[in-house]
């Protein structure tokens, strides 16, 4: 017990203390990166230990947070949410086949989870594990007991990997990084990843006493001696080659200790971490708040080595002096992590932007979920279009946007709109709704005749025609802009194909076949498997807000401001009609239910922030504050659905703020209700934007008064440009809503 004590007692002092030079708070202390870690249905958060949108990344192999055994830890995560390439496992004693299948035990108590850092305890070998991440480097510090003689390191990868030890301390690893795409026709991808590293004691000496041994798909190394060690794996990854890996390692780690790279981790997520400052809220407000905005660093990740970068969108090394970005989800996050982002870093999103045309220019398609081997044919539409147009907007530039239009245009007009199969040329079905204006429904039981469809995916007939119009709207939008005043025109008039699933009666979005005859179903419950065959991941109340880009337009489709309200108060209180576990045998992708209000997925994320269009900005304030308290929680279950990568998040970070982007394309944000009395952001250029709410809190959420810059305002909306001028958004907040103000607001689409 007392040699644990002093393991542990080692272990916190590595972490640093959150202490700022400055006198600033450091607000990194905030951060829990196991919120979320057990997921309501689908996916969980990981606990992921990498510098802020830096290629290395880690996290346990496990089966769930619940487990306490852990299978491996990988060397690299090459991809999100996947478990990673060349993993690592430690025993003692003789290696035999069983020691590389055998699950090490742990106490969830003693680890320390940390983003630049990250601890764990083997409760039987009385092993400690240790990690710390660099750029494109990271380190594993090993902490080996005295009672058995042999020490082993097991490293495993697929039969394709070659590892050797190169002399000495030092080895090598080849690994074949591959998987197949999606549709009729899958592509099976390749990359190699090069790992180059060496072993060290504490002190960055050569391991003496080893032995390295390689056989096919693994290497082994075994430290001999009765005595306690320390083994210390300095690493470097690159997609590139041996050689590039080689100057990585030079570059970051060759000289470094694990106790440093650790600290300069830590300063690393200080910078963007501290970027935002909030006085008030709760402990509990202030973890959610700061691990959500944690959360929005994990993607996208730069891949650029040293001024040159692998595209697995050309299979060829490329020369830059800029980053690459791959790993992004756009149908997650276009809404709001790159907003949040040209707020945060616009010189990032300006390189984000430069990417992704870069990958257009060298695959031939503008990609909607960029990975580091190409675009992954998922979800449905083109969102990567509204990036361009929302940038362009905001005044960031060092893209070229007219060939990012050519992209997006292309996308628009020559790809096929059937969802999973992004860059693929249009079919038929994609005709019929370039004439029609609506993607075409079958009738339950109907057999598909298109082969392109997905089995699993199916049509998803509104949400693409609703998607789809979302994305004409930003083509027509750029193409103001750059004044191509014939696409502007036709493509403004595609803008509007959502009403043409518009069912008056029902008044929902509803599925119409290829005869334009209306489909009768159920539009809470029927669909299949996340109500695919009509909808997506949602069924028909969650898409039946989903017409961002044309709000008024939305109005009018239900009778005015007045019935739109009443119609949006009934979606947070329409039931289910069937048990909740029944609903869930096909909506488990519709978790965080208020009514039929699904907090849990990306669709609906605008859809609280509509009452301030409708003449009921009070209800807005309501009901964020109401959602932001129940549904995320500073704990192990305090996501309410698939976070993706920092898509749910960024609706954390802007929610707590009081703040909102509804239409990415259009530079304006509406107002909600801030959990906290003070929000500071520190803007690139040395300005601050503030939003003071004295006396915010549980009780105090409705806005009596505003105020920007002292100047009153009665609008619950404000500009990008005001925000990034800096100055001051100051809410008087009561116990009681005031119905009156913002009530008349000048509409968003005529600011």
């Amino acid at each position: 017990m007392q040699k644990l004590r002093k393991i542990l007692t080692t272990v916190a002092l590595s972490i640093c203390s959150f202490a700022l030079t400055n006198g600033q708070e450091d607000y990194t202390k905030y951060v829990d990166p196991t919120i979320g870690n057990v997921s309501q249905f689908l996916v969980p958060t990981y606990p992921t230990f990498s510098l802020p949108n830096q290629m290395v990344r880690m996290f346990p192999i496990k089966t769930d947070y619940i487990d306490d055994q852990i299978i491996a830890w990988p060397f690299q995560v090459e991809k999100h949410r996947t478990a990673g390439i060349l993993k690592m496992k430690v025993s003692l004693g003789e290696i035999t086949a069983e020691s590389w299948k055998t699950k090490m035990n742990i106490d969830h108590d003693l680890e320390v989870v940390r983003p630049w850092y990250y601890s764990t305890y083997l409760i039987e070998d009385h092993i400690s594990v240790s990690f710390a991440p660099a750029k494109k480097c990271a380190m594993y510090k090993i902490d080996f007991p005295s009672t058995v003689k042999m020490k082993n390191i097991l490293i495993s990868g697929t039969e394709a990997m070659i590892g050797e030890a190169v002399g000495g301390n030092t080895f090598s690893m080849t690994e074949q990084y591959t998987y197949k795409t999606k549709g009729s026709s899958p592509e099976t991808r390749t990359m190699l990843v090069f790992c180059y590293g060496e072993f060290t004691d504490l002190k960055g000496a050569p391991l003496t006493d080893i032995q390295i041994r390689e056989s096919k798909g693994r290497m082994s190394i075994t430290i001999s001696g009765n005595e306690a060690k320390t083994a210390i794996i300095k690493y470097a990854v690159s997609y590139i080659s041996m050689d590039q890996a080689k100057k990585n390692f030079k570059t970051e780690v060759a000289n470094a200790n694990f106790e440093n790279t650790v600290a300069n981790g830590k300063k690393a997520w200080e910078k963007v971490i501290n970027q935002i400052e909030v006085t008030g809220g709760t402990e509990a407000q202030k973890r959610s708040f700061y691990t959500a905005l944690y959360r929005t660093y994990e993607r996208m990740v730069d891949i650029n080595e040293d001024g040159q970068y692998y595209s697995g969108y050309d299979g060829k090394v490329h020369q830059s002096n800029r980053p690459f970005f791959v790993d992004d989800w756009i149908w997650d996050t276009y809404l709001a992590k790159h907003p949040l982002s040209s707020i945060l870093n616009p010189k990032m999103q300006s390189d984000v932007l430069n990417s992704y045309v870069q990958m257009y220019e060298q695959s031939g398609w503008m990609p909607t979920f960029p990975q580091t081997l190409g675009n992954h044919l998922c979800m449905n539409s083109y969102h990567s279009s509204a990036l361009f147009i929302d940038a362009y907007r905001k005044n960031i530039s060092g893209f070229d946007v007219k060939k990012a239009y050519e992209g997006v245009k292309k996308n628009l007009t020559q790809a096929t709109m059937i969802p999973w199969r992004q860059g693929i040329p249009k079919v038929a079905i994609d005709d019929f709704y370039h004439t029609h204006g609506y993607f075409p429904a079958l009738r339950p039981g109907e057999e598909e005749t298109e082969p392109l469809v997905d089995g699993f995916e199916k049509r998803q007939p509104v949400a693409v025609t609703l998607g789809m119009s979302y994305d004409a709207w930003t083509l027509a939008e750029l193409a103001k802009e750059l004044k191509e005043e014939n696409d502007y025109q036709k493509f403004s008039g595609m803008a509007k194909n959502y009403s043409k699933l518009w069912h008056p009666e029902l008044r929902l979005f509803m599925p119409r076949d290829d005869k334009g005859e209306w489909i009768k179903i159920n539009p809470k419950l029927d669909g299949g498997k996340g109500f695919r065959e009509y909808y997506d991941e949602n069924n028909g109340w969650t898409y039946a807000w989903n017409v961002q880009h044309d709000i008024d337009g939305l109005i009018n489709l239900l009778g005015g401001k007045k019935l739109a309200e009443e119609r949006l108060d009934q979606l947070f209180r329409e039931p289910l009609d069937t048990k909740k576990n029944l609903f869930y045998v096909d909506g488990s992708n519709s978790t965080g239910l208020v009514g039929q209000f699904s907090m849990g997925n990306e669709p609906s994320f605008h859809i609280p922030y509509l009452y301030n269009y409708f003449g009921a900005p009070w209800k807005t304030q309501k009901r964020i504050r109401f959602l932001l308290d129940v549904w995320f929680k500073d704990n192990i279950f305090g996501i309410p659905g698939d976070e993706d990568g920092g898509g749910m998040s960024a609706f954390v970070v802007f929610s707590a703020m009081g703040f909102y982007p509804v239409t990415p394309g259009l530079p304006i944000y509406t107002i909600g209700s801030p959990v906290f009395e003070k929000i500071t952001i520190n803007l690139a250029d040395k300005k601050q934007f503030t939003v003071i709410a004295k006396e915010a809190s549980k009780e105090n959420k409705y806005i009596q008064k505003a105020f920007f810059n002292g100047r009153e305002i009665d609008s619950p909306f404000f500009t990008h440009q005001q925000l990034m001028a800096g100055g001051t958004l100051e809410l008087v907040l009561g116990k009681l809503p005031n119905t009156e103000w913002g009530k008349n607001a000048v509409p968003l689409a005529k600011l």
